[in-house]
């Protein structure tokens, strides 16, 4: 299974977040599929590759060390791809996303840390 993580720090209201997550995540070609206050899901729009190389991103939001600093947002996009290649389905999607957060000024972004 191939999986990436992102973590961001942002400095943004935490009431903002889901809105602002809900702008990067069509532009990545991703759709929004389940929903909470602290997790959320997205899936890659499907039709373009295979079934098993399609991506799921959860987004987890750290409301608990919330403060004026930052919020932390961990993302985490995984596939049932094999990583056999170092830049796979999987890995593409995943820097399209870490770039759409970074290059996005409306994030007002901290740190970024990969795992």
């Amino acid at each position: 299974m191939a999986r990436y993580t992102y973590s961001f720090l942002v400095k943004l209201p935490l009431e903002d977040i889901h809105a602002y997550i809900n702008q990067v995540m069509p532009v990545c070609h991703f759709d929004m599929i389940y929903g909470t206050n602290e997790y959320l899901m997205a899936r890659e729009t499907p039709g373009n590759v295979p079934f098993t190389k399609l991506v799921t991103t959860e987004i987890l939001i750290d409301t608990t060390m919330a403060s004026n600093k930052g919020v932390r947002v961990n993302f985490v996009v995984k596939n049932d791809e094999l990583p056999l290649q170092v830049n796979n389905h999987c890995h593409q999607l995943s820097q399209k996303v870490k770039d759409a957060i970074s290059e996005n000024k409306a994030w007002h972004l901290i740190t970024v840390t990969t795992d």
